[in-house]
């Protein structure tokens, strides 16, 4: 069945390739799923739009891509679904609205360095190619196409996603944050618009507004979208630095859980407002902070917030105790990405990853082609090589059989230790018929009154004799045999 729907999956993208490459380029992109004109009325602004547009398509089709339709539009760009005329993959094209005067410039642009930097990441949105045309001065960057973003998941849903949803994709946007901030880049414009998703992964993407972690404050002030600001941001002259993701990570984490933003300000004041609202006033220590930052003084008189448990009064209590670290007044006690990531909300995935790492490592770095020829890995001195010892009885399929080491020691890892010497069975030696186990029975040296009857060869009797001569004990000597030695392991 598998294969039937690879095949007819192929069919298609075969087919519409073809009708692509029959298909002159258009440009009328109101046919392609534009939903919303972003511009006014203005006949010459179409007019110039119009022709902007036609030498975009024009440039990508010569490039080999197709445009299919608009999928958004931002303040600095807008993305349209392109196809490769090459292969008949699906991809995002991102048009930058500024102009660029070189290819130089183009690749120095700070997203550019930014999505090179964070790539190749499971969590983050990968560059497929550049396109700079220098006739125009416009740039496009061609990246991986996704289904939707996280805005367009939760519009119009009447139920909370479940619970298991929300907390996969929520160590994922801790993953992505979490490779950002140890590369030295921070995001500035965490939303449920620039969080992709594509059959359960999460994309971080549009990094247009990210900064690096080095950069000596002040920042732009009026980055980041309102609702996803952090206090620091509203409070201070652009003194903020990383821990602003997590603010806004915090706020995509309850608009998920609730399917409502948590700070919906009209304006700035209205947005310091709704937060302590919710949070209440921070401490005058906290302010004190923000306040030499500030050349316009503020006061807030003291107020207590009504918490965000009342929001959501069915969230579990590990993810609202993340939740409130998450949003923590003071930057400096708020939680970092790669804390959160050890956070009890996530411990089942934790769990779930290192079996995963463990199979994985079993079969070699993730190849699953099948056992490979070599497992040196599986016998190192290590923590996974401890569990696995101690777990021995629970041996998994994986490492326990077509493992061949001719040059290793029979003794591993994983497989029960016996003794060196083996025991003693009772074993039966093909020897002559004797009336009694000779093996054990002295030689007779002393002499007899010849009270018992004599020993013959050919039955047992029930009381011994005397032997009458010296052949007799001969012949009995010639029968003894010595116990075996199995030390060495022969028969």
């Amino acid at each position: 069945m598998m294969h039937y729907s690879n095949w007819l999956i192929s069919l298609k993208n075969r087919a519409s390739l073809r009708n692509a490459c029959r298909t002159p380029p258009s440009t009328d992109w109101n046919k392609r799923g534009r939903s919303v004109d972003m511009k006014n009325n203005n006949p010459s602004l179409q007019n110039n739009e119009k022709s902007k547009e036609q030498t975009v398509t024009t440039h990508l089709w010569k490039k080999g891509y197709k445009i299919i339709k608009k999928i958004g539009e931002g303040t600095f760009s807008e993305v349209v679904k392109t196809q490769s005329l090459i292969d008949g993959k699906f991809f995002a094209c991102k048009t930058m609205k500024q102009t660029i005067n070189s290819l130089e410039q183009a690749n120095n642009l700070r997203e550019v360095q930014a999505m090179k930097r964070l790539s190749p990441h499971a969590n983050i949105i990968q560059l497929h190619e550049l396109i700079f045309d220098k006739e125009t001065g416009t740039v496009s960057l061609i990246c991986e196409l996704m289904e939707m973003n996280l805005f367009e998941l939760i519009q119009g849903r009447e139920t909370p996603l479940p619970e298991q949803t929300v907390k996969h994709y929520m160590y994922q946007l801790c993953k992505s944050l979490e490779h950002m901030h140890s590369c030295g880049i921070f995001h500035r414009d965490v939303k449920p618009e620039n969080i992709l998703i594509k059959q359960n992964v999460l994309k971080l993407g549009d990094f247009g507004s990210c900064r690096s972690v080095y950069s000596k404050p002040p920042h732009t002030e009026y980055i980041s979208t309102r609702w996803y600001r952090a206090p620091e941001c509203l409070l201070t002259d652009g003194y903020y630095s990383l821990k602003m993701d997590i603010w806004s990570a915090g706020c995509v984490f309850f608009e998920i859980m609730s399917l409502n933003p948590l700070f919906p300000g009209a304006n700035e004041l209205d947005q310091v407002a709704k937060i302590h609202d919710v949070l209440g006033t921070p401490d005058q220590g906290v302010l004190q902070k923000f306040k030499q930052s500030r050349a316009m003084h503020f006061n807030f008189h003291p107020r207590k917030g009504t918490g965000i448990s009342r929001l959501i009064p069915n969230c579990p209590a590990p993810a609202l105790s993340l939740l409130y670290q998450m949003l923590a007044y003071d930057p400096d006690e708020r939680i970092t990405a790669e804390t959160a990531m050890r956070h009890t909300y996530f411990r089942e995935i934790r769990l779930a990853e290192k079996k995963a790492d463990r199979v994985a490592a079993a079969l070699g770095g993730g190849d699953t082609g099948g056992i490979h020829g070599s497992v040196e890995h599986l016998w190192r001195p290590s923590k996974l090589g401890k569990q696995l010892r101690a777990r021995h009885a629970r041996q998994t399929p994986l490492m326990s059989h077509n493992i061949k080491h001719p040059g290793e020691p029979l003794m591993r890892r994983n497989i029960p230790h016996y003794p060196t010497e083996l025991p003693k069975v009772n074993m039966v030696v093909p020897r002559a018929q004797m009336p009694f186990p000779v093996s054990t029975m002295p030689a007779f040296t002393g002499s007899h009154r010849g009270t018992l009857p004599s020993i013959t060869t050919k039955k047992c009797q029930s009381q011994l004799a005397k032997p009458q001569d010296e052949s007799h004990s001969t012949a009995f000597k010639t029968f003894y045999m010595p116990p075996l030695d199995r030390k060495q392991g022969g028969f």
